[in-house]
């Protein structure tokens, strides 16, 4: 599968997380997935898509066979939305939960995500966790890698595949003592290893173009 966007791959998780989250509400207006994409709440990092980038990102995944539109019937107004990635890409629902949340919140440990997918699904321990991640990340087509620890990071890391492959000797490389920030600024530790793992993942796609393109990042 072509790696998604960062509009893509927001607006995608949004409507994993809304089905399972919210399902009465569910397939979601273009509106209320904006509002879903744009919260401040449960997002690493929070952004401010307006309506042509929500529907541009559903023309995107329509066309890659990851979400369907469902047209309005009588008595209603607007299309919705809704995903079909558990079909596309043979997904249970611990894997969908998982997955949604890497997307929407970055890379986190197993007990992170164990704690913050209870609205989709119900893992009884971290090693359940861990075991969906594993068969996420030994598909033929990995969805999901694991991080290399970092120091001062208590629990080892995983991101998802979904925009691309994670160049992850390049992210071990930015690596460095930081106890005093993990120690008393959880969240700006956080936001940096977000970072880090975006700009790893940058690099394995420039690389990938630059392959493609017949380059050398020497030359």
């Amino acid at each position: 599968m072509e790696p998604l966007t960062p509009a893509e791959a927001r607006v995608l998780g949004c409507l994993v997380e809304k089905e399972a989250a919210v399902p009465d509400t569910y397939p979601l207006t273009r509106n209320a997935l904006r509002q879903a994409c744009n919260q401040t709440s449960s997002r690493d990092p929070v952004v401010a898509f307006d309506d042509l980038t929500v529907q541009r990102a559903l023309d995107s995944l329509k066309a890659r066979g990851l979400v369907r539109f469902v047209h309005p019937v009588q008595g209603e107004r607007a299309t919705k939305f809704r995903h079909v990635a558990d079909e596309l890409l043979d997904l249970d629902a611990p894997e969908l939960a998982v997955l949604s949340a890497l997307v929407l919140r970055g890379a986190q440990t197993p007990g992170e995500l164990r704690s913050r997918t209870e609205r989709l699904h119900g893992f009884s321990s971290p090693e359940d966790v861990e075991a969906t991640l594993s068969a996420l990340a030994d598909r033929d087509d990995p969805l999901v890698v694991e991080l290399p620890r970092q120091p001062g990071q208590h629990g080892q890391r995983w991101a998802h595949l979904l925009s691309g492959p994670i160049d992850v000797e390049s992210l071990a490389t930015f690596a460095s003592p930081r106890p005093h920030i993990g120690a008393t600024h959880p969240a700006a530790h956080d936001r940096v290893a977000a970072l880090e793992v975006e700009v790893a993942s940058l690099r394995a796609r420039l690389a990938r173009l630059e392959q493609e393109l017949g380059l050398s990042s020497e030359g």
